[in-house]
């Protein structure tokens, strides 16, 4: 009877609940993936980094900066697009638009000097893609984030367009898992930034 009393004294077991929603692991999951593959790019690139027989090299092409206030521009829509979830949590549909906009437009911003940046190497400078190995693996590289940033720009412009018209409800994961994506793009940026510019130049 006592030791049927003490385990009826006993506390009932607390359930513990998984930190994170299957659209947040999924998204997880992705940039993971994402993650790898921009991992073997930059190895590919410093692999055949010096290897080259004939120029230009980074150090005769890349400007530090332009590279600078490139890195300025999407590494403050970071900030920015922080903003605006913030904004999106007060339940603020001004201050969400206003966030989003300043972020997508610090990413055209980007892409427009990477426009440039390529403009002045492949006509001023003469390096193309099958120029030479550095080449081959800058463009490669350059090119495939290039790509992300506009994905994502396209996804920021659906999910503000989407959020205005009321699509969202307030419990809505989508805003917050592209966010997610942005970030990461920043993320590589920097890994790209250190490794093409800084080291290169």
């Amino acid at each position: 009877m006592s030791s049927t009393n003490a385990e009826d004294a006993l506390p009932p077991v607390a359930k513990t609940e998984f930190p994170l929603t299957a659209a947040q692991v999924g998204m997880l999951a992705f940039l993971c993936s994402e993650a790898a593959f921009f991992s073997s790019l930059v190895v590919a690139y410093l692999i055949y980094l010096g290897e080259d027989q004939t120029g230009p090299t980074p150090a005769d092409s890349l400007s530090m900066t332009r590279a600078v206030v490139n890195s300025a521009f999407l590494l403050g829509s970071s900030g920015t697009i922080m903003l605006a979830m913030n904004s999106r949590k007060a339940n603020s549909l001004g201050g969400f638009s206003l966030w989003m906009f300043v972020t997508i437009a610090l990413g055209v911003l980007f892409l427009v000097g990477t426009g440039y940046e390529w403009e002045e190497l492949i006509y001023k400078d003469g390096l193309t893609i099958g120029r030479n190995l550095f080449g081959t693996t800058f463009y490669t590289l350059i090119g495939f984030h290039a790509f992300h940033v506009t994905l994502g720009l396209v996804l920021l412009t659906v999910i503000t367009c989407l959020e205005r018209a009321g699509r969202f409800s307030a419990k809505s994961e989508a805003p917050e898992l592209v966010s997610w994506y942005w970030h990461f793009v920043d993320a590589v940026w920097i890994v790209i930034f250190t490794v093409v510019y800084w080291l290169g130049t």
